[in-house]
């Protein structure tokens, strides 16, 4: 198979294609969800796996609202930090950041997931004039799910490659990544 890609460099061309080749492969597992990749993402930033200003946290229990309706408002927990002080969730403008987009679509994706019930917006628990997104207990449990996609997904990726040719794989491109982001 030839690659093509934009680079001109072939190894970093190929690089890009198995990058867009597994994104392709979490695709049909996340569409099940109905879920585009970009949503899956922002979710998981929302819940900080996306490397956002807040970390996610357990599931609350939604209390009832004075109509005897659980209040959506209340299926979250404030977030706290290891000192105990609150945690911020992220902002839009986090999100946009973590997800590097712009503003204005991170609001669009993010509307998206709270028409779904997936996230919502609450005032800050550290500035009152400040909005945070956070996930509900309907968006964690599909973030469950969305690991669960890309886990199954990567693992069927890689099934090519026997156990030292996927640690030889992990060495390589471990080296390629700017050494803040090596883990």
């Amino acid at each position: 198979m030839t690659v093509h890609g934009h680079t001109g460099v072939p190894e970093t061309d190929l690089v890009l294609a198995v990058a867009r080749a597994l994104r392709r492969s979490a695709g049909d597992g996340l569409a099940a969800l109905d879920l585009t990749p970009h949503e899956a993402r922002a979710l998981r930033a929302v819940a900080g796996h996306g490397h956002v200003g807040g970390r996610g946290h357990d599931a609350g229990h939604a209390r009832p609202a004075p109509d005897g309706e659980p209040d959506p408002a209340s299926d979250v927990e404030p977030q706290s930090a290891p000192d105990g002080a609150p945690s911020p969730a992220p902002r839009l403008a986090d999100i946009a950041a973590a997800l590097r987009i712009a503003p204005r679509s991170a609001t669009e994706v993010i509307d998206r997931l709270q028409d779904r019930g997936l996230v919502q917006r609450r005032p800050s628990v550290t500035d009152r004039r400040a909005v945070e997104v956070v996930p509900t207990a309907a968006g964690r449990a599909v973030l469950v799910e969305v690991e669960r996609v890309w886990r199954t997904s990567a693992e069927s990726f890689l099934a090519p490659l026997d156990r030292d040719e996927r640690t030889t794989l992990a060495v390589l491109l471990r080296r390629l990544l700017p050494e803040d982001r090596r883990a």
